[in-house]
């Protein structure tokens, strides 16, 4: 009986080692940023449990910082969105908020602003999301 009890014992360790917590979690082709990082075009930041890329800007209207302008104008990012076992790409619009799947999300801020006959080149966008 000792015999038959003495691989058994060494097993039971082996194999609660192989067992592990692993949170189920998206993936992304790189690391993502902390939540909160302001990132550029194709950078990829944590909100929560989710990651959202900023993939390309639609449009921007905003009013130029040198100018007064009738209009607000606004700012248009295509976004990913990537939770797990789901992926969502949006138009979100500045400060307004997108919510999909119970979660609610908002493009916070987005630098620089607008300089009246200049163009903004669209590596140097910065984008802050944030979850409302």
């Amino acid at each position: 009986m000792i015999r038959t009890l003495a691989p058994l014992a060494l097993l039971i360790p082996l194999a609660a080692s192989g067992c592990a917590i692993v949170p189920d979690t998206p993936m992304v082709g790189r690391e993502a940023q902390a939540q909160g990082t302001a990132v550029a075009l194709g950078e990829s930041v944590w909100q929560g449990d989710t990651i959202l890329t900023p993939l390309s800007v639609v449009e921007d209207s905003r009013c130029p910082q040198n100018a007064r302008c009738v209009h607000a104008g606004r700012l248009i990012v295509s976004t990913r969105i990537t939770a797990t076992h789901w992926k969502q790409t949006v138009p979100m619009t500045l400060g307004e908020p997108y919510t999909v799947m119970n979660r609610t999300y908002v493009l916070g801020e987005a630098t620089p602003g607008q300089v009246a006959g200049q163009a903004i080149p669209p590596g140097a966008y910065r984008f802050t999301y944030a979850a409302r």
